[in-house]
């Protein structure tokens, strides 16, 4: 990875040249990993401390599952979710980069506003609410922009592409000259494994990850636990740590991770390590 990559949030400067681990945080009682919903206070304090200890250097909020199929969830309920975990990590963490996971222009402006959110991450890439892109412009904060297409409800129903690598790059191209025009500064890729993909799909993207290098963009890659590694090994999310740990390395060796969001923060910091220790010969 040579490019140099910083991204700017509330006036400090963030180097992501570095491999950055992103710890996740889902206040939901319904995400796909059970290990990862964290719903009573005290659960959620816990799960900030363990990433910050084990090394991660920013937390993900989430408070709207993802996973194909889950319930919808009202703005209000979202905000409500969300607001005792960032309390809790702005007042015991005050320095620590908040990315809040939401689709919705509302709920991110409420996050930065209230809580002084650093990132947004977008599974939707703007597409499910139209007051994003201008509402993140505005707030000035890094944006996550994925690709996806459909809805989280109905996204893995039938997926299909006439050329995936092509759409995408296209998608991403037409999204990010969008958020150029609305003065958008920092704007983060994530290639969007297990969102409207397949099996196939997802390693047909996982093969060809580089080629996002040519937006000269950072990269977040988020591959933790996903169906991709349970799917093909017919096993379960709880099983996938040793997939998920091997999907890292192959992002690393490509240079396609900025960013790493995870949900085992330790394992993923130590995987980092032994890709930089490799780097130096």
């Amino acid at each position: 990875m040579n490019q140099l990559f910083t991204i700017q949030s509330h006036g400090r400067l963030i180097d992501i040249t570095r491999p950055q681990v992103m710890g996740i945080l889902n206040v939901t009682p319904d995400s796909f990993y059970a290990g990862s919903r964290m719903q009573t206070q005290a659960a959620i304090e816990a799960r900030v401390d363990a990433i910050l200890s084990e090394g991660g250097a920013m937390i993900d909020v989430g408070a709207y599952s993802s996973r194909h199929g889950a319930d919808d969830v009202s703005p209000a309920e979202e905000m409500s979710r969300l607001r005792p975990a960032l309390q809790y990590i702005r007042t015991a963490h005050p320095q620590t980069i908040v990315s809040v996971d939401t689709f919705r222009a509302d709920v991110a402006r409420m996050c930065v506003e209230e809580y002084g959110a650093d990132i947004i991450n977008d599974i939707s890439g703007g597409a499910l609410d139209a007051a994003m892109f201008p509402t993140v412009a505005r707030l000035g904060v890094p944006y996550v922009l994925m690709h996806m297409k459909g809805t989280p409800q109905h996204m893995q129903d039938a997926p299909s592409y006439d050329h995936l690598m092509l759409e995408m790059l296209q998608y991403f191209a037409e999204r990010i000259q969008q958020l150029r025009d609305l003065g958008q500064k920092d704007i983060i890729l994530d290639a969007g494994f297990g969102f409207a993909k397949t099996l196939a799909h997802n390693y047909e993207l996982l093969a060809h990850l580089e080629q996002l290098h040519v937006f000269e963009l950072p990269i977040l890659t988020g591959i933790s636990r996903k169906s991709m590694i349970y799917k093909l090994l017919s096993t379960t999310p709880a099983e996938a740590l040793n997939g998920t740990t091997v999907l890292n390395t192959i992002a690393l060796m490509k240079g396609c991770a900025n960013i790493l969001r995870v949900h085992d923060v330790a394992a993923c910091v130590e995987a980092v390590r032994i890709w930089e220790e490799m780097r130096k010969f």
